[in-house]
C-alpha cells in the first residue's frame, strides 16, 4: 500500500487497525504463509495504480526550519527542483510532498487540498536554501516578499583567483542565450539588456582561490557565475563558464556555490511577519566547512 504513510501505519499497528491472525500485530512482526491480515482502514489507501509521483521520490530531505506556514529546504546539488525532461519523479517538490504527506501534513485527495509549492528556484548543480509555501496565503505573502525584494539571499562560492578589491559591487548588463541557456555579460547598457548587480566580499584567499560570500540585488539567470566568470574569476567546477575538468579531479563535480543564508522582511501586519530578523543558515557547505579546501591550495 504505497499509498499509507509509515506514520498512520504505525498507529494503526497500536491501535489494533490492524491485525494478524485476529490479534493485536507488533511492528516486529514477521508475517508467515497462512497467515491472516485483517486492515480496518480508509479504502483511499488500497488503490492499486495512479498512486502520486511523489510517494516514488526518495524520502530524503534536509529541513533548514518548518512551521505551519512554510518550510525552508537545504536543496543538495545535483536534485533539480520540478521535473524536467530527463527526471519526473525524483525532484525536490516530490520529496517534499512525500515529505509532508508521511507527516500527515499533505492530503492529495482531500477536496481542496493546497499542494506545498517552490517559491523559488535553484539550478541543478547549484545548492541551497529552497522556500516551500504550505498554504495558499504563506505562498501569496512569499511570492509578494520576492517581486518587492524584501527577501535576502547571500551564496558562498569559491572562485579562481583573487578578486581585486577583495570587497565590492559588480554592476553588468545582462543578456540571455535561449539557444544555449547562457548569460551573456556586458559593461554597458545595450538594447535588451537587464542590469544585474552583485555584491561580494573575499573571506579567504590563497591567492590561487578565493572563498566569496556574496548577495544579490538583482536575480538573473546565472548571474553570480556569469559575472564571476566576466570579471576573470570563475567558479572552481564551472565547466559552462570556466573549466571544470581540473576541478572534477579535486572533488569538484558541481559549481562551487550554495545559496546558504536567507533573511524575510514581510511588512507589518503580514502573517508572516514574525520571521522578520531571523537569519537561516545552511550549517555545513561542502566547500567551506573548512575554509578553502586542500585541494586548492598553493
Amino acid at each position: 500500500m504505497p499509498l499509507l504513510p509509515k506514520s498512520l501505519l504505525y498507529k494503526y499497528l497500536r491501535t489494533k487497525r490492524i491485525k494478524v491472525n485476529g490479534k493485536k500485530s507488533e511492528i516486529s512482526t514477521r508475517l508467515v504463509e497462512n497467515d491472516r491480515v485483517d486492515l480496518y482502514i480508509s479504502d483511499e489507501f488500497f488503490a492499486e495504480s495512479g498512486a502520486p509521483a511523489f510517494l516514488s521520490a526518495r524520502p530524503d530531505i534536509r529541513v533548514v526550519y518548518e512551521d505551519e506556514n512554510i518550510l525552508l529546504a537545504d536543496k543538495p546539488q545535483g536534485l533539480i527542483v520540478h521535473e524536467d525532461e530527463g527526471e519526473s519523479v525524483d525532484t525536490l517538490i516530490n520529496r517534499v510532498q512525500r515529505y509532508l504527506y508521511e507527516k500527515g501534513e499533505y492530503r492529495p485527495e482531500a477536496e481542496a487540498s493546497f499542494a506545498p509549492a517552490l517559491c523559488n528556484r535553484i539550478d541543478r548543480n547549484t545548492g541551497g536554501i529552497v522556500i516551500i509555501a504550505k498554504n495558499a496565503a504563506a505562498l501569496r505573502e512569499v511570492n509578494e516578499a520576492i517581486r518587492e525584494r524584501r527577501i535576502e539571499k547571500r551564496y558562498l562560492c569559491l572562485v579562481l583567483g583573487k578578486p581585486q578589491p577583495p570587497s565590492g559591487t559588480l554592476v553588468h548588463y545582462h543578456i540571455k542565450d535561449e539557444a544555449r541557456n547562457m548569460a551573456l555579460v556586458f559593461d554597458k547598457p545595450r538594447p535588451g539588456a537587464k542590469t544585474m548587480i552583485t555584491h561580494y566580499c573575499t573571506l579567504q584567499s590563497n591567492g590561487r582561490c578565493s572563498l566569496l560570500e556574496v548577495k544579490l540585488e538583482t536575480g538573473r539567470t546565472h548571474q553570480i557565475r556569469a559575472q564571476m566568470a566576466h570579471i576573470g574569476h570563475p567558479l572552481v567546477g564551472d565547466g559552462k563558464y570556466g573549466q571544470n575538468a581540473a576541478a572534477r579531479k579535486k572533488g569538484f563535480p558541481f559549481q562551487a556555490l550554495y545559496s546558504y543564508k536567507l533573511r524575510f522582511d514581510f511588512p507589518e501586519g503580514s502573517p508572516l511577519c514574525y520571521l522578520n530578523g531571523k537569519m537561516f543558515t545552511v550549517p555545513d557547505v561542502w566547500f567551506a566547512k573548512d575554509g578553502i579546501p586542500a585541494a586548492l591550495g598553493e
